[in-house]
């Protein structure tokens, strides 16, 4: 990796002191009020007092340990949304091989073999229960993604270093959390390393975070229609709706991501940047082409809310700054 100019912040971070407006996704919901606390807390930094130099030695060195942790493990949850949403495709992948062979399963020409007793019979009630089995694999791994993302958000939450006890005392403690409502977890603003405050931090973190909530979001109506359909010659399966829990806790989950709606009672319906959409009408359809269901998995290949390119330039950014090479701290 190449290293920044010690005289100069790196190209395209944050100042330490510029603010988002935008924490997180602007979903109408108040589902999570405590979703943007780490906003909030940026904004308090303004009023708060600087901290005596004493305090500075004590905080900084806790404060870039924590930093470097919380950086890592963002990092190692990218790399395991990866994980999880390339086992979800595979098993999308089978759902639709699976359902694909029992839809045209008329029309193929089984050779010697046509004149066994229910061949065809037998032969899709085999691939539906290899189709229920995919299902519940690929559920898994949607809730997998589920839970990474929620990290994530778990992980921008704990990018401050508050003091434990007095700060003035040689033994001071730190803490991820305030025991003191003048101490916002920042020491007044300071660069932690070099040129980032803790905020800078955060709001990179932040910007990160919104590409994935964005993009579990989309995940999610593809969920609902990959895990309903099914052949009604072979078996019936519920259809879903987007308003049901996927899995048990799924609100609860969604919640924290900010992606429910109290007011509407349902998960928040994925649209596009100034539009409105409603999911009040929304089910998933038992019976899709072969050429939907082929756009389907693709788009859950691309990824279009995640930014690859910008993702890895933050993470260069931030590992510049503190002397990281997070492309090889995986392990």
């Amino acid at each position: 990796m190449s290293y920044y100019n010690q005289n100069q912040p790196p190209v395209g971070a944050l100042p330490p002191q510029v603010y988002s407006k935008d924490a997180y996704p602007q979903q109408q919901s108040s589902g999570s009020s405590d979703f943007n606390e780490g906003r909030l807390a940026a904004q308090r930094q303004n009023s708060t007092p600087p901290s005596s130099s004493s305090a500075v030695r004590l905080w900084r060195p806790n404060a870039q340990r924590n930093v470097r942790n919380q950086w890592s493990k963002l990092n190692r949850l990218r790399h395991d949304w990866r994980s999880a949403a390339s086992a979800a495709r595979s098993h999308a992948t089978n759902i639709v091989n699976s359902y694909l062979s029992q839809k045209y399963m008329d029309g193929m020409d089984f050779g010697v073999l046509s004149d066994m007793p229910n061949i065809r019979k037998k032969a899709c009630s085999k691939l539906f229960k290899q189709q229920e089995l995919h299902r519940a694999q690929f559920l898994s791994s949607y809730r997998d993604m589920v839970a990474v993302v929620t990290q994530m958000v778990s992980t921008c939450k704990s990018m401050r270093c508050y003091f434990r006890g007095t700060s003035n005392s040689p033994l001071a403690q730190f803490s991820l959390s305030s025991e003191d409502d003048s101490d916002n977890g920042s020491c007044g603003g300071i660069p932690v390393f070099t040129f980032f405050s803790i905020t800078s931090f955060e709001e990179l973190a932040r910007e990160i975070v919104r590409m994935f909530i964005s993009e579990l979001n989309l995940k999610r109506l593809l969920v609902m229609e990959l895990l309903s359909v099914y052949d009604e010659r072979v078996a019936e399966v519920a259809v879903l709706h987007w308003s049901d829990e996927f899995y048990d806790g799924e609100l609860i989950d969604l919640s924290l991501l900010n992606l429910y709606s109290n007011e509407n009672r349902e998960p928040v319906f994925p649209c596009l940047k100034g539009c409105k959409s409603s999911a009040s009408t929304i089910q998933s359809k038992q019976l899709q082409d072969s050429n939907v269901l082929q756009v389907y998995i693709t788009t859950w290949l691309v990824e279009v809310n995640i930014d690859r390119c910008r993702v890895d330039e933050i993470f260069d950014i931030v590992g510049g700054e503190m002397r990281v090479d997070f492309s090889e701290t995986l392990g």
